[in-house]
């Protein structure tokens, strides 16, 4: 089974850093795209960040200097570097997937992970 397993949340002061991490395992054969998308306590869930197979990149206007998206094939995994955070970033942080598993090439699958809850507090 493919599964999306992420780290990285925690508490942290307003103006520091955190950086999250989303590792996919399984029998991937490929990864379309995967991005972060965060969810705050009566809120929608919203789009932070995304990067496709081929490095392209898009941010919530929100986030846009301030986190920074990226990947590494090899090991599967997509990062969110996250910096100046402020209060209005506490929220659960979902890592997404698009990807396409051995067990059948001809479809897309979109997958969740569990979330990570990153607060922002003094």
């Amino acid at each position: 089974q493919v599964q999306l397993v992420e780290s990285g949340g925690g508490l942290v002061r307003p103006g520091g850093s955190l950086r999250l991490s989303c590792a996919a395992s399984g029998n991937i054969f490929t990864i379309n795209a995967m991005g972060w998308y965060r969810q705050a306590p009566g809120a929608q869930r919203e789009l932070v960040a995304t990067i496709t197979s081929y490095d392209s990149t898009n941010y919530a206007d929100s986030v846009k200097g301030r986190f920074t998206i990226s990947r590494d094939n090899a090991k599967n995994t997509v990062y969110l570097q996250m910096n100046s955070l402020n209060v209005e970033d506490t929220a659960v942080y979902y890592c997404n997937a698009h990807l396409v598993s051995d067990d059948d090439i001809t479809q897309d699958l979109e997958l969740w992970g569990q979330g990570t809850l990153v607060t922002v507090s003094s």
